[in-house]
């Protein structure tokens, strides 16, 4: 495990808990996906803390941040994460989020479009995409909601055992990271898996505002990652700076399964933001 201080951060209903590698270097924040939690980046940021302020933050209903009763709405959590940053001081953070985090990354940087430095996307699902109500996307959704039960109910040997036979691609670190996380998200995250405002069209259309540098950095959709070329391309029309870099063989969870070529990917952009 990477070295890191721990603190709080009070931004309105909701108690946010936050790891930190620390020390006068550019700050990057890490945005988890659901389920997940700050400690899930530990391997990323024992990368990059050499040269980065690694903040690990976790969202409500994960982790040790507290799991309000309501408000788990993407626009919520976009709004929390600035909120977090101002009030840590941060400036121009580079912000690196995961699939849930990437979209809260997205609405933070499209609604405060002067906070960050740049932003990284891990495989967001392509909400500013209009597409119709469909009966796999629904079945999809309700697995996600079956697994946080069944996952609650697990011992974490259990966890281990089934990340080891399904995620056999990944670290012992990831899956040891990834299962402790089971036991520390809120029931009350179900509630991003189908969140009222995702498909909103002022969310959607504020995302032209966002100006900072941008990378989405995609999986293969035959590998189990969400984001389709349809996707990126999409998003590029509203964000027309936006770099895309697809690895090969990595599913939703990128940096699991192709760490060393995520990692390539990650850096060489930060290089360039410095020329």
């Amino acid at each position: 495990m990477v070295s890191t201080s721990t603190g709080l951060i009070e931004s309105k209903d909701v108690q946010m808990h936050f790891y930190r590698t620390g020390g006068n270097k550019p700050p990057l924040v890490l945005v988890h996906g659901i389920s997940d939690d700050g400690l899930c980046w530990s391997r990323v940021a024992r990368e990059l803390a050499a040269d980065y302020d690694c903040v690990m933050v976790d969202m409500r209903g994960h982790g040790k941040s507290s799991a309000p009763q309501d408000g788990y709405t993407i626009e919520n959590l976009g709004r929390e994460l600035t909120e977090f940053i101002q009030k840590l001081g941060l400036h121009k953070p580079i912000v690196l989020g995961h699939s849930m985090g990437a979209l809260t990354t997205l609405v933070m940087a499209s609604l405060f479009p002067a906070l960050p430095g740049a932003i990284l996307l891990e495989d967001p699902p392509g909400f500013w995409v209009a597409k119709p109500p469909d009966d796999q996307d629904a079945a999809y959704r309700q697995r996600l909601i079956d697994n946080f039960d069944q996952q609650k109910r697990m011992t974490k040997d259990e966890l281990v055992a089934e990340a080891r036979e399904g995620k056999r691609y990944w670290s012992e670190e990831d899956i040891e990271d990834w299962a402790n996380a089971k036991h520390r998200f809120s029931y009350r995250i179900a509630e991003l898996v189908r969140p009222p405002d995702l498909r909103s069209q002022q969310l959607i259309g504020q995302l032209n505002q966002i100006s900072c540098p941008a990378l989405f950095i995609a999986g293969e959709p035959a590998c189990g990652a969400l984001a389709t070329t349809e996707d990126i391309d999409a998003l590029k029309k509203l964000i027309p700076q936006l770099q895309a870099e697809k690895i090969e063989n990595a599913g939703h969870s990128i940096r699991r399964y192709q760490f060393d070529a995520y990692i390539r990917v990650v850096k060489n952009f930060l290089a360039g933001l410095s020329r």
